[in-house]
Protein backbone atom coordinates (compact mmCIF):
# COMPACT_ATOMS: atom_id res chain seq x y z
CA UNK A 1 0.00 0.00 0.00
CA UNK A 2 2.69 2.65 0.86
CA UNK A 3 4.60 1.83 -2.49
CA UNK A 4 1.33 2.59 -3.81
CA UNK A 5 0.63 5.95 -1.76
CA UNK A 6 4.45 6.93 -3.28
CA UNK A 7 4.00 6.25 -6.71
CA UNK A 8 1.41 8.61 -6.60
CA UNK A 9 3.06 11.39 -4.67
CA UNK A 10 5.51 11.23 -7.63
CA UNK A 11 3.06 12.08 -10.14
CA UNK A 12 3.01 15.34 -11.52
CA UNK A 13 -0.48 15.79 -10.50
CA UNK A 14 -2.03 19.26 -11.77
CA UNK A 15 -6.06 18.54 -11.08
CA UNK A 16 -8.78 16.86 -8.65
CA UNK A 17 -11.86 16.20 -9.42
CA UNK A 18 -14.49 15.34 -7.35
CA UNK A 19 -17.90 13.86 -7.40
CA UNK A 20 -20.29 15.68 -4.99
CA UNK A 21 -23.02 13.36 -3.61
CA UNK A 22 -21.97 10.64 -1.52
CA UNK A 23 -18.44 11.57 -1.81
CA UNK A 24 -18.39 15.31 -0.25
CA UNK A 25 -22.08 16.47 0.02
CA UNK A 26 -24.04 13.76 2.15
CA UNK A 27 -26.92 13.03 0.19
CA UNK A 28 -28.55 10.69 2.44
CA UNK A 29 -28.80 12.76 5.32
CA UNK A 30 -29.69 15.99 3.18
CA UNK A 31 -32.47 14.45 1.59
CA UNK A 32 -33.98 12.54 4.37
CA UNK A 33 -34.20 16.48 5.86
CA UNK A 34 -35.84 17.65 2.59
CA UNK A 35 -38.34 15.18 2.24
CA UNK A 36 -38.90 15.53 5.99
CA UNK A 37 -39.72 19.03 5.52
CA UNK A 38 -41.63 18.60 2.15
CA UNK A 39 -44.08 16.09 3.69
CA UNK A 40 -44.78 18.01 6.62
CA UNK A 41 -45.17 20.72 4.51
CA UNK A 42 -48.05 19.29 2.70
CA UNK A 43 -49.55 16.75 5.11
CA UNK A 44 -49.06 14.20 3.21
CA UNK A 45 -49.90 11.09 6.08
CA UNK A 46 -46.61 9.17 5.93
CA UNK A 47 -43.81 8.21 7.89
CA UNK A 48 -40.59 9.66 6.64
CA UNK A 49 -38.95 5.96 7.50
CA UNK A 50 -41.64 4.12 5.38
CA UNK A 51 -41.47 6.83 2.28
CA UNK A 52 -37.82 6.57 2.39
CA UNK A 53 -37.87 2.53 2.32
CA UNK A 54 -39.67 2.79 -0.76
CA UNK A 55 -38.35 5.75 -2.84
CA UNK A 56 -34.63 5.20 -2.23
CA UNK A 57 -34.74 2.41 -4.12
CA UNK A 58 -36.83 3.43 -7.30
CA UNK A 59 -34.68 6.34 -6.67
CA UNK A 60 -31.41 4.76 -7.61
CA UNK A 61 -33.72 2.27 -10.37
CA UNK A 62 -34.44 5.83 -11.87
CA UNK A 63 -30.76 7.57 -11.82
CA UNK A 64 -29.32 3.76 -13.30
CA UNK A 65 -32.03 4.31 -15.97
CA UNK A 66 -30.96 7.65 -16.28
CA UNK A 67 -27.54 7.01 -16.27
CA UNK A 68 -27.80 4.83 -19.54
CA UNK A 69 -29.87 7.23 -21.39
CA UNK A 70 -33.00 5.14 -20.38
CA UNK A 71 -35.04 8.17 -18.71
CA UNK A 72 -35.39 11.83 -19.40
CA UNK A 73 -34.71 14.38 -16.35
CA UNK A 74 -38.09 14.86 -16.65
CA UNK A 75 -38.86 11.32 -15.91
CA UNK A 76 -36.70 11.30 -13.01
CA UNK A 77 -37.77 14.54 -11.32
CA UNK A 78 -41.88 13.11 -10.83
CA UNK A 79 -41.85 9.62 -11.96
CA UNK A 80 -39.88 8.58 -9.35
CA UNK A 81 -42.04 10.20 -6.38
CA UNK A 82 -45.33 8.82 -8.99
CA UNK A 83 -44.24 5.13 -8.22
CA UNK A 84 -43.51 6.04 -4.72
CA UNK A 85 -46.66 6.68 -3.79
CA UNK A 86 -48.07 4.27 -6.30
CA UNK A 87 -46.43 1.79 -4.10
CA UNK A 88 -47.39 3.28 -0.67
CA UNK A 89 -51.00 3.66 -1.88
CA UNK A 90 -51.10 7.47 -1.17
CA UNK A 91 -54.08 8.66 -4.03
CA UNK A 92 -51.80 11.66 -5.29
CA UNK A 93 -52.93 13.61 -8.57
CA UNK A 94 -49.56 14.56 -10.85
CA UNK A 95 -50.10 17.82 -10.72
CA UNK A 96 -49.35 17.72 -6.69
CA UNK A 97 -46.42 15.03 -7.82
CA UNK A 98 -45.29 17.80 -9.69
CA UNK A 99 -45.24 20.42 -6.87
CA UNK A 100 -44.25 17.95 -4.06
CA UNK A 101 -41.07 17.22 -6.54
CA UNK A 102 -40.14 20.95 -6.77
CA UNK A 103 -40.34 21.10 -3.12
CA UNK A 104 -38.80 18.27 -2.05
CA UNK A 105 -35.45 19.70 -4.72
CA UNK A 106 -35.96 23.34 -3.36
CA UNK A 107 -35.67 21.98 0.39
CA UNK A 108 -32.97 19.59 -0.67
CA UNK A 109 -30.74 22.65 -2.31
CA UNK A 110 -30.38 24.41 0.67
CA UNK A 111 -29.22 21.41 3.28
CA UNK A 112 -25.65 21.48 4.55
CA UNK A 113 -24.69 18.66 5.77
CA UNK A 114 -21.05 17.62 4.60
CA UNK A 115 -19.33 14.21 4.72
CA UNK A 116 -17.02 13.94 7.41
CA UNK A 117 -13.56 15.44 6.95
CA UNK A 118 -14.74 17.33 4.01
CA UNK A 119 -13.91 21.21 4.48
CA UNK A 120 -10.38 20.10 5.88
CA UNK A 121 -9.65 17.71 3.03
CA UNK A 122 -10.73 20.48 0.48
CA UNK A 123 -8.65 23.32 2.35
CA UNK A 124 -5.30 20.72 2.60
CA UNK A 125 -5.67 20.25 -1.28
CA UNK A 126 -6.78 23.83 -2.42
CA UNK A 127 -3.23 25.31 -2.75
CA UNK A 128 -1.81 22.34 -3.80
CA UNK A 129 -3.83 21.65 -7.20
CA UNK A 130 -6.92 22.75 -9.20
CA UNK A 131 -10.12 21.29 -7.76
CA UNK A 132 -13.07 20.87 -9.66
CA UNK A 133 -16.47 18.84 -9.42
CA UNK A 134 -17.73 16.65 -11.80
CA UNK A 135 -21.07 15.34 -11.46
CA UNK A 136 -24.30 13.44 -12.89
CA UNK A 137 -26.58 15.68 -10.45
CA UNK A 138 -28.72 18.49 -12.13
CA UNK A 139 -26.14 21.26 -12.82
CA UNK A 140 -28.25 24.19 -11.34
CA UNK A 141 -29.35 22.32 -8.18
CA UNK A 142 -25.41 20.88 -7.24
CA UNK A 143 -24.61 25.14 -7.48
CA UNK A 144 -26.66 25.92 -4.97
CA UNK A 145 -25.89 22.81 -2.86
CA UNK A 146 -22.17 23.91 -3.15
CA UNK A 147 -23.06 27.40 -2.19
CA UNK A 148 -25.53 26.83 0.81
CA UNK A 149 -23.11 24.12 1.88
CA UNK A 150 -20.34 26.66 2.16
CA UNK A 151 -17.33 24.94 -0.29
CA UNK A 152 -18.12 26.45 -3.73
CA UNK A 153 -15.17 28.73 -3.61
CA UNK A 154 -12.52 25.13 -3.68
CA UNK A 155 -13.56 24.67 -7.00
CA UNK A 156 -12.27 26.17 -10.44
CA UNK A 157 -15.74 24.27 -11.75
CA UNK A 158 -18.51 22.50 -11.18
CA UNK A 159 -18.80 19.95 -14.73
CA UNK A 160 -22.22 18.11 -14.86
CA UNK A 161 -23.08 15.48 -17.08
CA UNK A 162 -25.85 17.50 -19.07
CA UNK A 163 -23.18 20.18 -20.02
CA UNK A 164 -20.89 16.95 -21.91
CA UNK A 165 -23.88 15.44 -23.66
CA UNK A 166 -24.00 12.05 -22.04
CA UNK A 167 -23.52 10.86 -18.20
CA UNK A 168 -20.68 9.23 -16.00
CA UNK A 169 -18.77 6.63 -17.11
CA UNK A 170 -19.26 7.41 -20.84
CA UNK A 171 -15.54 8.40 -22.05
CA UNK A 172 -17.16 12.11 -23.40
CA UNK A 173 -17.90 13.24 -19.67
CA UNK A 174 -14.03 13.17 -18.55
CA UNK A 175 -12.78 14.24 -22.05
CA UNK A 176 -15.10 16.91 -21.87
CA UNK A 177 -14.08 17.64 -17.72
CA UNK A 178 -10.54 17.75 -18.71
CA UNK A 179 -10.73 20.21 -21.51
CA UNK A 180 -12.93 22.57 -19.94
CA UNK A 181 -9.98 22.86 -17.12
CA UNK A 182 -7.28 22.66 -19.95
CA UNK A 183 -5.41 19.42 -18.35
CA UNK A 184 -4.61 15.94 -19.30
CA UNK A 185 -5.44 12.64 -17.80
CA UNK A 186 -1.89 11.77 -16.76
CA UNK A 187 -2.40 14.74 -14.63
CA UNK A 188 -5.66 14.49 -13.31
CA UNK A 189 -6.97 12.11 -9.97
CA UNK A 190 -10.36 11.07 -9.99
CA UNK A 191 -12.45 10.97 -6.24
CA UNK A 192 -16.03 9.26 -6.20
CA UNK A 193 -17.94 7.03 -4.28
CA UNK A 194 -19.44 4.93 -7.13
CA UNK A 195 -17.38 2.13 -8.65
CA UNK A 196 -18.67 2.04 -12.05
CA UNK A 197 -19.82 5.97 -12.49
CA UNK A 198 -16.96 8.06 -11.19
CA UNK A 199 -13.68 5.69 -11.08
CA UNK A 200 -13.93 2.64 -14.13
CA UNK A 201 -14.71 5.75 -16.41
CA UNK A 202 -12.09 8.15 -15.37
CA UNK A 203 -10.01 4.99 -15.45
CA UNK A 204 -10.77 4.43 -19.11
CA UNK A 205 -10.02 7.44 -20.46
CA UNK A 206 -6.40 7.28 -18.62
CA UNK A 207 -6.95 9.05 -15.30
CA UNK A 208 -5.72 8.23 -11.85
CA UNK A 209 -8.69 7.46 -9.40
CA UNK A 210 -9.06 7.05 -5.77
CA UNK A 211 -12.47 5.22 -4.58
CA UNK A 212 -13.78 6.98 -2.08
CA UNK A 213 -14.98 3.45 -0.04
CA UNK A 214 -16.45 3.97 3.63
CA UNK A 215 -18.36 1.26 4.14
CA UNK A 216 -15.46 -0.79 1.96
CA UNK A 217 -18.68 -2.36 -0.40
CA UNK A 218 -16.07 -2.82 -2.90
CA UNK A 219 -13.15 -5.51 -2.13
CA UNK A 220 -10.34 -4.50 -4.55
CA UNK A 221 -6.73 -4.71 -4.05
CA UNK A 222 -5.54 -1.17 -3.41
CA UNK A 223 -2.74 -1.97 -5.64
CA UNK A 224 -5.48 -1.54 -8.66
CA UNK A 225 -7.58 0.90 -7.07
CA UNK A 226 -6.29 3.35 -4.71
CA UNK A 227 -9.29 3.41 -2.18
CA UNK A 228 -9.84 5.57 1.48
CA UNK A 229 -12.53 4.80 4.08
CA UNK A 230 -12.44 8.42 5.33
CA UNK A 231 -11.80 11.35 3.03
CA UNK A 232 -9.01 12.62 5.84
CA UNK A 233 -7.19 9.71 4.46
CA UNK A 234 -6.42 11.35 0.60
CA UNK A 235 -3.68 13.28 2.38
CA UNK A 236 -1.76 9.98 2.42
CA UNK A 237 -1.67 9.87 -1.25
CA UNK A 238 -1.75 12.80 -2.51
Amino acid sequence: MLLEYRAMNKLKITDVYFDLDHTLWDFEANSKSAFEKTLKKHKIPVCINDFLKIYEPINHRFWEDYSKGLKTKEEVKYNRLKLTFKHLQIPITTNRIKILANEYLNFLKKEKNLIEGTVEILNYLKDRYNLHILTNGFKEIQIEKMKNSGISHFFKHCISSEEAGNLKPHPSVFKYALKRAKTFPHQSVMIGDNLKSDILGARNVGMHVIHYDPLCHNNIDFKIIPKVKVLLEIKDIL
